[in-house]
């Protein structure tokens, strides 16, 4: 094989490329990962990517792009790398791990801690697992992918007495005023959710605010509890890919987000939200609701899916390695 070339990303003249080599790869693999151009800009404007230091592409000697790599977040840093069928097997995956470890290993350098590096894939990606091993990768941790129809009959949500349902296109969060409010709270119940998780990173408003940016955002599909005392007690965030069903031919939407506040739990509320978010997709046209969750969630949450008829279709395993 020819010289390869690798340089920085170049923003909004690398993105068709980029695109093609996704397509290219989904078309092999099947992995559901197929992008457009503009789900493609949305997430490589992600606040937690640096474009000109986490990005880096490689070319063959006439210009094709044949693999990239990306690093999110700054600490424990999640790697996505994707490589063209055509040239995998000839030392460009190492070369992606490679660089992604220099990186890692300057951001520890300038953080002054362990940092560890992360890759997410399927469990039956075995050549993948492969080289992650024989790169010093281990497995950290476990999810599961779950699935369940929007065609079947849903119970209706049932909220405790006091307790009320908003979604975020609720008069009560529009206005700038408003929806700031909405944000902050959001922020601020979802750390406090979240932080006895694996993996737990505190979330800002800025993260948030990048979310419903997305041109395919839909604010009735995000939706909270509030107590009685104004608290946001519990919250559920969906999203759909308008541009991903095209393509597949389906109509799927996911539920992102699902937490309670460990004050307000065992009390029905995660169950109310989960129906309340499923019953938002089945509302806008979706006969299939996916989710993710973590095999040793510490609240219960597989029981509670399971138990409103999602079913398990996948595993993933988050490999990691610490520098």
């Amino acid at each position: 094989m020819k010289t390869l070339v690798t340089r920085s990303y170049q923003g909004e003249n690398d993105l068709e490329a980029i695109a093609e080599l996704f397509q290219a790869c989904e078309t092999v693999d099947r992995l559901d990962e197929w992008v457009s151009i503009s789900v493609l800009r949305q997430m490589l404007n992600a606040p937690n990517l640096d474009k000109d230091s986490d990005i880096r592409l490689w070319e063959d000697g006439e210009g094709q792009l044949i693999g990239i790599g990306m690093l999110k977040e700054s600490i424990d840093s999640h790697l996505y790398f994707r490589v063209h069928p055509i040239f995998r097997g000839k030392g460009i995956e190492q070369e992606i791990i490679k660089w992604s470890e220099q990186r890692i290993g300057e951001i520890a350098a300038e953080s002054g801690t362990f940092v560890t590096l992360r890759s997410a894939i399927r469990a039956d990606q075995t050549e993948r697992i492969a080289l992650l091993e024989s790169c010093g990768f281990t497995p950290n941790r476990y999810f599961f992918e779950m699935e369940r129809s929007l065609v079947e009959p849903l119970s209706k949500p049932e909220l405790p007495v006091g307790f009320t349902l908003h979604s975020h296109c609720s008069p009560q969060f529009s206005g700038k005023v408003g929806q700031r409010q909405f944000l902050e709270a959001w922020v601020k119940a979802y750390n406090q959710t979240f932080i006895d998780h694996w993996n737990f990173h505190e979330v800002k408003v800025e993260q948030v605010e990048y979310i419903v940016s997305n041109p395919n955002y839909k604010p009735e599909l995000t939706s909270v509890v509030i107590a009685p005392d104004g608290t946001f007690a519990a919250f559920c965030n969906c999203s759909i890919s308008p541009e991903k069903n095209e393509y597949k031919g389906s109509k799927e939407g996911w539920i992102d987000t699902l937490g309670t506040q460990r004050a307000f739990r065992k009390r029905g509320l995660g169950k109310a939200m989960l129906l309340s978010g499923m019953q938002r997709l089945r509302d806008v046209g979706m006969d299939k609701a996916l989710l993710g969750v973590d095999a040793e969630n510490p609240s219960g949450a597989n029981r509670l899916y399971e138990s409103v008829g999602f079913r398990k279709v996948r595993t993933n395993i988050v490999y990691g390695k610490e520098f």
